[in-house]
């Protein structure tokens, strides 16, 4: 196993002397009359924020010089960093250990949290396959049954730690189902280690394969199978910069370092991100490379022979594009070239280059999410982010529109070419994820399982408004609050966003957004530009020198809010993850007096150097880099987080979240961003930092830390807007 350090545990009884910038705020909402005592009658909360050093670093943008005193803080291996973590953690737990009703929020989530999730069964070889969860297990385990048969446990990750902070990241069958291959993460961590088990002992067969990230598991046969991975960096692995993405065969019973490596680490060539996947008849392996986040080459190579070579269909990253599935040398691609929207087009496989293909489902004015199972096409379409899916056959010819349970989001709609019978799910905001059961012939769907959960659906709303963004753009928005909910200004918001990578939020149940919506509160996502909700233009215009239209778009949804009465800035908080974090930096540092809390999540804040890091420089298709180009280092400054935190300025109470082990986007991000709030922010909202340990970037999360993490962010949020007590919380949900 490997070993990582953990700042937290190994200093924490030791190390949190160094205290300065003391702030007194008072918990509540109690305003606070001194910066060093409050004579009032609800305790007062001393805040000493660590002290962070400052050093002369400054780095040199074509002739701009940039000063960077935190660098110290991105050395994830130093004794001095670990230090500040665990000093961090001592002013941030402590703090958030004095809200009062902390025990009962924590009660009520796992009270709601602790119902039993199934995923849709699926077929390989001999066996059903399902994914289940009793209620508040840290992970999810696998079962597996025979027809009619008692189910049994397959695969238990819960047993893979002691604490459940080891997860498991991927699980791959082989053709006939007599093997598998799943991939674990550790702590959190985008690096990967694969097992290799024989399905019907459940015995592991092999040594472990170590050193995989960014990676699926695609079998040939029951032979071997294909896997992506970098070389292993020098100095931090959750750090250091990784972009020589490579593709590897791993025969069965053979050691890794046998593996034949089949493309990539061609200097020339700096593909940060490549797949290989085989199509489901074992005919063609087909290798897609990125260079950034969007757009890929496409390479395919006939496996029916030993020495055919890769094929080139795209020679170029100007189009997303990829293979749904073939029929003999008739292949079917999905893409985004010259189509924004997607469509899918077919050509032969001996010459597949984009002048032969011909349309076979063209576009539409929706965005194109399609699939195969059953031996048809099932075609998701987002309408408003609202889904909408038809069936074709390999004909081409339209089938029927599938008559959905109502408006929300589904999932599913794949398989193998021999089911008949498919499952999906069904969700929305206020609906927990139904599974149906589905006839690919005649087109009926009947509920095959639904959840038994403490959580009346039907006494919750959701509304689709659109508002207008500071260019004109209308930008939709859904609303989500209990029912009877008067619009007086009073009612406590979070506002969550994305806006970039092509990503769409479609609506989808959340035990904890359910939690706050039962408090009285409501849950307001817009679909920001950036995003995949309208194509490619709609991606293509939140990037680079326009993704300033992703904070106006969040900005003016927040305007929105306020304007029609369902909030105030006094009961306004702003939430994102990842891209969100940041959307929320960015937000806030422009717009302080707009809300009342900020919670950016392992957000990405320092724009300037963001690149530098891990896979990091393949985003630069949404953001650009500092190198770029003086115009674009301007731009990024202009915007960045971290670089535009002002002295003298009243910031929102905020409490950033981050994760030790998060090698996506590495904690320093936080850490700085951090120590620029602390020692700039103005007036009493704390500005606090919550360092998960053995966490990353949020994948594999164990259930107990996701739970805590909700509590620390609702209590916090809750707290800074005033609430002595949870609002409207149903007392018989709550003891104590």
């Amino acid at each position: 196993m490997i070993k990582i350090k953990s700042y937290y545990f190994l200093y924490f009884w030791t190390k949190f002397t160094r205290m300065t910038n003391i702030v007194s705020i008072t918990l509540l909402g109690v305003l606070v009359l001194s910066c060093n005592s409050v004579e009032t009658h609800k305790k007062i909360i001393t805040l000493k924020y660590p002290e962070t050093k400052k050093v002369d670093t400054v780095t040199d943008y074509f002739g701009t010089k940039v000063k960077d005193p935190y660098r110290w803080l991105e050395d994830d291996l130093s004794e001095e960093t670990g230090d500040w973590v665990v000093n961090q953690n001592k002013v941030s737990f402590d703090y958030l250990a004095n809200i009062p009703y902390r025990n009962k929020l924590k009660q009520r989530l796992e009270n709601l949290w602790n119902y039993e999730k199934i995923g849709a069964p699926f077929k390989e070889g001999d066996y059903n396959y399902s994914y289940k969860n009793d209620g508040l297990q840290n992970q999810y385990v696998i079962y597996r049954f025979k027809d009619e048969e008692k189910p049994e446990v397959f695969l238990d990750p819960n047993t893979f730690s002691d604490d459940g902070t080891t997860s498991l990241s991927g699980l791959s069958f082989s053709k006939n189902g007599k093997f598998v291959a799943y991939s674990i993460s550790e702590g959190g961590s985008d690096w990967r280690k694969v097992l290799v088990m024989e399905v019907e002992s459940k015995k592991i067969i092999e040594d472990t394969l170590i050193d995989i990230k960014f990676s699926g598991l695609s079998w040939y046969k029951n032979e071997g199978f294909y896997y992506s991975s970098y070389d292993k960096p020098k100095g931090s692995e959750l750090s250091a910069k990784t972009d020589q993405h490579k593709v590897y065969y791993h025969k069965i019973g053979t050691k890794q370092k046998e593996d034949t490596l089949i493309y990539g680490g061609i200097e020339k060539e700096k593909h940060r991100y490549i797949s290989a996947g085989v199509t489901e008849d074992n005919r063609y392996l087909v290798i897609s490379a990125r260079i950034s986040t969007s757009g890929n080459k496409l390479f395919i190579k006939d496996l029916s022979a030993k020495n055919n070579s890769f094929i080139t269909a795209l020679n170029h990253t100007d189009s997303d594009t990829g293979i749904l599935d073939n029929v003999g040398s008739k292949l079917y691609l999905v893409t985004n070239q010259n189509a924004p929207n997607k469509k899918i087009v077919t050509v032969d496989a001996s010459n597949p280059t984009p002048e032969n293909w011909v349309d076979f489902i063209p576009e539409t004015a929706h965005v194109l999410s399609p699939s195969t199972g059953g031996g048809y096409f099932f075609t998701e379409y987002m309408v408003d982010a609202i889904s909408k899916v038809k069936q074709y056959d390999y004909n081409g010819k339209f089938i029927r529109d599938i008559e959905l349970p109502g408006i929300g989001n589904v999932g599913g709609f794949g398989g193998k070419k021999e089911i008949k019978l498919d499952y999906y799910s069904f969700t929305n905001y206020s609906t927990p994820s139904n599974i149906y059961k589905f006839n690919v012939d005649t087109g009926v769907s009947e509920l095959y399982w639904q959840p038994s959960i403490d959580f009346k659906s039907e006494d919750y709303e959701s509304k689709q408004v659109f508002y207008t963004s500071k260019d004109g753009t209308k930008v939709p928005m859904i609303i989500s609050y209990k029912k009877g909910l008067k619009l007086n200004g009073k009612n406590p918001t979070i506002l969550y966003g994305y806006g970039g990578f092509n990503i769409s939020l479609n609506p989808s149940f959340s035990i904890s957004n359910a939690v706050w919506m039962e408090m009285g509160g409501i849950y307001a996502v817009p679909n920001l530009r950036g995003g995949g909700e309208y194509g490619k233009k709609w991606h293509d215009a939140g990037t680079k020198q326009q993704k300033q239209n992703v904070f106006d778009d969040f900005i003016a949804a927040g305007e929105f809010l306020i304007s029609e009465k369902y909030t105030s800035s006094d009961f306004l908080a702003i939430r994102g993850g990842s891209n969100g974090g940041l959307l929320v930096g960015a937000t806030m540092t422009q717009r302080p007096g707009l809300m009342k809390v900020a919670l950016p999540a392992v957000g990405v804040l320092d724009m300037l150097r963001y690149h530098t890091f891990t896979a990091g420089a393949g985003w630069a298709y949404d953001y650009g880099t500092a190198e770029e180009s003086k115009e674009m280092f301007e731009y990024l400054k202009g915007y960045s987080p971290l670089h535009n935190v002002k002295e003298g300025v009243q910031y929102p109470a905020t409490l950033i979240t981050t994760g030790d082990h998060d090698d996506r986007v590495v904690p320093a991000h936080s850490f700085k961003f951090a120590a620029e709030l602390q020692a700039k922010q103005s007036g009493s909202n704390p500005a606090l930092i919550r360092i998960e340990t053995d966490a990353g970037h949020g994948a594999g999360t164990p259930v107990s830390k996701i739970i805590e993490q909700y509590v620390d962010v609702f209590s916090f949020t809750l707290s800074n807007m005033g609430f002595e007590e949870l609002p409207s919380t149903p007392k018989e949900k709550i003891k104590g």
